[in-house]
């Protein structure tokens, strides 16, 4: 690399770091720092595989679907207080604003602590809501709520669930999510939830088409009305629904380090972003479960740069498209278009960037 490409490299990586992002696809309870783990599970007496700091950072680490799900329930499974969700989502937030992410839609499923920790849904939003207050007043970053739901429960209560999310719309709760295993549960299963909340205004966000094909998006949209669909990677199987997803410019919640642990990709180099955006489709960056997959939102744009020759313009472009894509208030999201805009303009200033 000459001295110049080198330069070039290092002042595009230390933009990336400064400038202000937005997140679309991220889960609280996949965000929980090893070290707020195992603090929780000795302060509410749960038996983890690991006692130290050491230990536990490298059972963190993935290795495989199986042990994903199996340090996901466990860290899910520490859980046992409204404090303790409180205590998860500011230690989320706080991280978040020191890699300037100034809006996270962060996805939560509040009926896997309800049924592990027996914690009402009333008092788990009460307690994400203050740490909400909190981290808007102490660090500028503001954060609304998808409440998904496992696809291997019980599709009734999930009508339920959808019910009480309805009523707390005005709480910071922005969009409806469907989570867990493809396959095996099509979309279509969980028609009845996503009508109560189509018929509310409540917005449909769920997973489709990452370890599932074509099929599993289509379904998304046809049968829950999804206005983003989360990870939708392999929607390049299929022309017809490639060309559907760009004229409609159905917004994609990529997640490139994600999408290589859980083998939808085998590398990141081969990850297919790069004929996503070659396609004309609504990309956004995200991280998923970044402790998990040892990523952060920050991560995820230098590693996509690097592997894919990205530039100052176009890092840019996929952080205004994610600010538009969010499903804030009219009032909220041209406030949160505002800042961003005028935060890439301080940095294309000092950065020297036309």
């Amino acid at each position: 690399m000459s001295d110049e490409s080198r330069g070039g490299s290092e002042s595009l990586e230390s933009f990336i770091r400064a400038m202000p992002k937005v997140e679309l696809h991220v889960h609280l309870e996949g965000s929980i720092r090893p070290e707020t783990l195992l603090d929780l599970a000795e302060r509410n007496s749960v038996d983890l595989p690991v006692r130290s700091i050491a230990e536990l950072h490298d059972w963190y680490a993935f290795r495989d679907f199986d042990h994903f799900v199996e340090v996901y329930l466990a860290a899910a499974a520490c859980i046992r207080t409204p404090a303790d969700v409180e205590r998860i989502a500011l230690d989320f937030l706080e991280g978040q604003a020191a890699q300037n992410v100034l809006h996270s839609e962060v996805t939560y499923t509040a009926s896997t602590q309800r049924m592990l920790g027996g914690i009402p849904l009333d008092d788990q939003l009460a307690a994400i809501n203050r740490a909400r207050a909190a981290a808007e007043r102490e660090h500028g970053v503001t954060m609304s709520l998808t409440i998904d739901y496992p696809r291997h429960l019980d599709p009734d209560e999930f009508v339920g669930v959808a019910r009480w999310a309805v009523d707390r719309m005005s709480e910071g709760i922005t969009a409806l999510g469907l989570g867990g295993p493809e396959v095996g549960f099509p979309p279509g299963l969980f028609r009845a939830a996503f009508e109560v909340a189509r018929e509310a205004g409540l917005p449909s966000v769920p997973h489709a088409g990452e370890t599932e094909g074509p099929e599993s998006i289509r379904g998304a949209l046809r049968h829950l009305n999804a206005v983003r669909i989360g990870h939708g990677v392999r929607c390049l199987e299929d022309p017809e629904l490639v060309a559907e997803l760009r004229d409609r410019q159905i917004p994609l919640e990529v997640c490139p380090t994600s999408n290589v642990c859980l083998k939808v990709a085998p590398s990141f180099a081969e990850h297919p972003l790069p004929r996503l955006l070659d396609a004309g489709l609504y990309v956004t960056l995200n991280s998923d479960d970044p402790p998990m997959f040892g990523t952060t939102l920050t991560d995820e744009y230098l590693k996509t740069a690097g592997a894919f020759g990205l530039d100052f313009g176009d890092v840019r472009g996929m952080v205004m498209r994610a600010a538009s894509a969010t499903l804030l208030p009219a009032a909220g999201k041209a406030n949160l278009m505002e800042r961003v805009s005028r935060g890439f303009d301080d940095l294309s200033t000092a950065f020297a960037v036309t």
